[in-house]
């Protein structure tokens, strides 16, 4: 009795601590802003359309603009950033629009690393282990998605054979909407969330994406905008994943689910659950979990159980740092700072 007295009473605690609020910062562009990769309380990368790139190193006061040669039409859908100096980005669309850049020098120099030379592929994000070792995903190729990987920093990016990867369903592809439908953690733990077709899958790998399993969620799908946008992991059972139907961003309907067997299996949240069409997630600290889309956002205190409002700013995309600092981005430029009230 006495230590579910405790328990509540730390519960009532953290949920009257939590609420906060996204601080408006200025990004100095306008254009739509879709990854973003945050270091630690000073540092983070953000990313976008027309070629844009922004970095921060003053904990967001200022941000600034990055030139990447000869990707001004590009859209750069993906960041991931490892400190003030090295970072990756990926940019989406047919063909040769699907590239890897990489950074080690804050970005005043980019290599291209990769480009896509499949005119059937489509690239829509990426994440990393470390600095070195990465992997990136394609819409299905011939009914089969096409994975690549990195364990050199970028220097060279190796297909995973397609035998190793689950046949797609008809109409199942990946969401570049964030940069964030596919995630790692550890040292050889990686999944994939699909939608788009007959249902909402997560793959699922656990030796570095030699080898895949799928799982069916009960996230909703079945048209080309439905299914799983972003997937989220605190450890290597413990998840999340969100999404809906961006076709329907108010829509509050099977847009969350998760998992404590490492994605083996889904449980639909099906009581608080976020507000609307959900394209990005993240883990803030311990059991705590934001949610962002284009009508608002939603944290969780209990590994994404529940549900409550944040505040009603829409974002596309956020990342939180190990440190708990963190940002969301989204239309128009729109940078928010997290910030607890």
């Amino acid at each position: 009795m006495f230590f579910k007295a405790k328990l509540l009473l730390l519960t009532s605690v953290i949920w009257f601590l939590i609420p906060a609020q996204w601080i408006p910062q200025s990004s100095g562009t306008t254009a739509s802003l879709r990854g973003v990769s945050a270091v630690n309380s000073q540092v983070a990368w953000a990313s976008g359309n027309k070629g844009t790139v922004l970095k921060t190193t003053d904990g967001g006061a200022s941000w600034q603009a990055i030139t990447v040669p000869g990707a001004e039409s590009l859209d750069f859908r993906d960041v991931e950033a490892f400190d003030t100096n090295t970072a990756y980005l990926l940019s989406i669309g047919e063909g040769e629009k699907s590239r890897i850049y990489k950074t080690t020098d804050g970005g005043r120099t980019w290599k291209l690393q990769f480009t896509n030379q499949n005119p059937k592929a489509f690239f829509d994000a990426m994440a990393f282990w470390d600095a070195n070792n990465g992997i990136a995903i394609s819409d299905p190729v011939d009914s089969r998605f096409l994975i690549i990987k990195t364990t050199d920093g970028g220097a060279t990016w190796k297909e995973i054979p397609t035998d190793n990867i689950p046949p797609a369903l008809p109409g199942e592809a990946a969401f570049a909407a964030s940069g964030t439908c596919i995630t790692v953690q550890g040292r050889s733990n990686v999944w994939i969330g699909t939608g788009g077709g007959g249902a909402a899958r997560v793959l699922r790998s656990v030796d570095g994406g030699a080898t895949w399993q799928a799982a069916t969620t009960p996230i909703q799908s079945g048209q080309p905008s439905s299914g799983i946008f972003s997937v989220a992991f605190k450890d290597a059972k413990n998840g999340v994943v969100v999404g809906g139907d961006y076709m329907k961003e108010t829509e509050a309907r099977n847009n969350a689910a998760t998992t404590n067997d490492g994605g083996r299996t889904w449980k639909l949240v099906e009581s608080k659950i976020p507000g609307g069409f959900r394209s990005g997630v993240s883990y803030l600290t311990g059991s705590i979990i934001i949610a962002v889309g284009p009508n608002g956002s939603d944290y969780s205190l209990d590994n994404g159980a529940n549900w409550m409002s944040l505040e009603s700013v829409g974002y596309h995309a956020v990342d939180f740092a190990t440190s708990g600092a963190g940002w969301a981005v989204g239309a128009d430029g729109k940078i928010g700072k997290y910030k607890k009230n």
